[in-house]
């Protein structure tokens, strides 16, 4: 495929890092000419020096017979033109918008073919924002990630000594929890990845990714560490995009706290949150964050845009008591080296967001794609399209289609033809149409069906892409 790539930022050289490994022709625009060459030394990409707007620039990076612009300068306002243009003189086929401004979002119209063109729009912050709220939610968790508009839901937790089924075989989980199906799709023991069998034994330590029906999800992270007490109290440091999204969710539900050091943003803060109490102040100022009681809060949320400051607040409020803390962390190479020490959950920007814009980007029918274990790793939504003759996977059993060694199908939603009810809570019951199936040996694939894979290396993406195409004689 032949993408450009608009911006060399954060998310735009995480994009380029994803796409040139899998043999796309990328090319990547941006002012930043210094920036580009460190691209380019690096990557197998080509670059082109200029403002990402400029119809000349566009042709230079090869518009005319491109696929794919994926438009993610820091600019709204660039990113739009460039969509618009792209659609006007080149006649591009698929252009995705960063948009950072609420205001395209409540004005979904101006995206269309008469305005500026935009295929598909993404907002990095409210992607990141919306994660943080469900580590909020699941505080035992590493990671928790939805599929199939919620109905199931993929966490990865730390396995803690004396966990109901630490030192048992995965086969133990249909006793302890025998009304309960849900699938570990990996394990990740030491940081290498294992395929769990039934007779893998799971050892304290282990990350484990685990698939269930969202409703069941905390019954399952109950049997591989302790639960840990509701969050409540939450001190964020940095009130910029992120943290004032994030205050501004959470805000109505829990005891919210907000340090910024810029006095201006400070009062801006304070005059759109209605609930939060906002600090003007540095949050590794450790006599601060003592008269404010850190020792006291439930979770330290470190989300400024200076990965060192981040780095060095949540060391400091882990150290002087918080009970939970994460790092926004921008620099990929620091995540693996951060998350080891002090901080508990160590988050990269780009590496969060990446998702919806490779799921515009993978072959076949891609519902959903989420970069897992600081992109080394994927997990897929994809839909199965055919019968046995035209597709590899649909009218077969699980233990029938070749798999590539280290993909695992977990689960899949299938549409039924009458509601089912749901405990979504202790009170709360919805009806849906959708009905989730965890994957064993025996499952068979259906037309339609929605089938979350988990791929422990990114480099096997292709095959799995290619597993799930329809033969041409479907059509």
């Amino acid at each position: 495929m032949k993408i450009i790539i608009l911006g060399a930022g954060q998310v735009g050289t995480s994009v380029a890092e994803s796409l040139v490994s899998e043999a796309n022709d990328i090319t990547v625009v941006d002012t930043d000419a210094a920036h580009l060459q460190t691209l380019q030394d690096r990557l197998d990409l080509r670059t082109v020096v200029g403002n990402a707007a400029s119809p000349s620039r566009l042709r230079e990076a090869g518009a005319e017979d491109a696929d794919l612009l994926i438009a993610v300068t820091q600019s709204d306002q660039t990113n739009l033109c460039a969509c618009r243009i792209a659609a006007t003189l080149f006649n591009l086929p698929t252009k995705i918008a960063r948009l950072r401004s609420p205001d395209f979002v409540d004005h979904p119209e101006l995206l269309d073919d008469q305005n500026f063109s935009v295929d598909f729009s993404i907002c990095p912050e409210q992607i990141v924002t919306d994660y943080i709220v469900k580590l909020i939610e699941f505080p035992e968790a590493l990671q928790v990630l939805e599929f199939a508009g919620g109905r199931v839901s993929l966490v990865a937790v730390r396995a803690f000594e004396g966990g109901p089924l630490v030192g048992h075989p995965l086969s133990d989980i249909r006793k302890h929890i025998p009304n309960v199906d849900a699938r570990v799709a990996a394990i990740y023991r030491r940081d290498q990845p294992m395929i769990p069998e039934g007779n893998t034994v799971i050892e304290a330590g282990d990350e484990v990714f685990c698939l269930a029906a969202t409703e069941h999800i905390r019954r399952i992270m109950r049997e591989l560490r302790r639960q840990d007490k509701p969050i409540k109290r939450i001190m964020i440091a940095g009130g910029g995009n992120i943290g004032f999204r994030l205050a501004r969710s959470i805000e109505n539900s829990h005891q919210v706290k907000v340090i910024e050091f810029n006095r201006r943003r400070a009062e801006y803060l304070a005059t759109e949150l209605k609930k939060a109490l906002i600090l003007q102040g540095d949050a590794t100022d450790e006599d601060l964050l003592e008269s404010e009681n850190i020792e006291d809060m439930d979770m330290f949320l470190a989300l400024t845009n200076d990965d060192e400051n981040n780095i060095m607040s949540a060391s400091l409020a882990k150290r002087m008591g918080a009970r939970r803390v994460l790092a926004l962390i921008n620099r990929r190479s620091y995540v693996d080296l951060v998350q080891s020490g002090p901080i508990d959950i160590a988050i990269s920007p780009a590496l969060t967001s990446i998702g919806s814009l490779l799921a515009h980007v993978r072959r076949g029918d891609v519902a959903a794609v989420h970069s897992l274990r600081r992109g080394a790793a994927e997990a897929l939504e994809l839909v199965a399209h055919g019968d046995r003759e035209s597709s590899k996977v649909v009218g077969r059993r699980v233990d029938e289609i070749e798999l590539p060694k280290g993909v695992t199908i977990g689960a899949l939603v299938r549409r039924t033809e009458q509601p089912e009810s749901i405990r979504i809570s202790n009170m709360a019951v919805i009806e849906s149409y959708e009905k989730v199936v965890i994957a064993h040996h025996d499952t068979v694939i259906e037309a339609d069906d929605h089938v979350i894979v988990f791929v422990v290396n990114k480099r096997l993406v292709p095959k799995v892409e290619k597993l799930f195409q329809v033969g041409l004689g479907f059509f």
